[in-house]
């Protein structure tokens, strides 16, 4: 039994040695060679980015860029606010209601209406810009989370 763990071991042995001899040989191919050669370029471009981001200007820009990003979830969480506040409040929703009537009053008039279709042109954009505010709220809240997220 001894003998045949010996046997196995000798056979283990060569099998590696062989392996390591055939890895030395492909080393030397010339694209094999190449290929080193393209990712030693690599950890030398990849180590002087490191080194770039660690230069004191960077760290200054990147700290920047987080204030910013944070500054812009304060001022977006601050309007989204603004926006419940309004939604709470109905004021939203008594314009719409005010644009029902202006329309309503517009059609008895006919016509003769010139400048109530001017008011509910106003109130129209009015909320319009609201909505369009709100939807720009959202966006920067929405990109402020993701630079965060990349920063941190």
């Amino acid at each position: 039994m001894a003998e045949r763990e010996k046997t196995s071991k000798l056979k283990e042995i060569k099998e590696t040695v062989f392996g390591a001899v055939e890895i030395v040989r492909q080393a030397g191919k010339p694209e094999v060679q190449e290929s080193f050669g393209k990712m030693m370029d690599t950890a030398m471009i990849a180590r002087e980015i490191i080194e770039a981001l660690k230069s004191p200007d960077m760290v200054k820009n990147i700290e920047n860029f987080r204030l910013i990003s944070d500054n812009i979830n304060q001022a977006s969480t601050k309007m989204q606010d603004t926006l419940k506040r309004l939604e709470v409040t109905g004021v939203i929703n008594e314009a719409a209601g005010l644009i029902k009537s202006t329309k309503s009053a517009i059609d008895l008039l006919g016509n003769n209406g010139q400048d109530f279709i001017k008011t509910s042109t106003a109130v129209i954009e009015i909320l319009q810009t609201i909505k369009a505010a709100q939807d720009t709220i959202r966006t920067v809240r929405n990109a402020a989370g993701f630079i965060r997220n990349k920063i941190t």
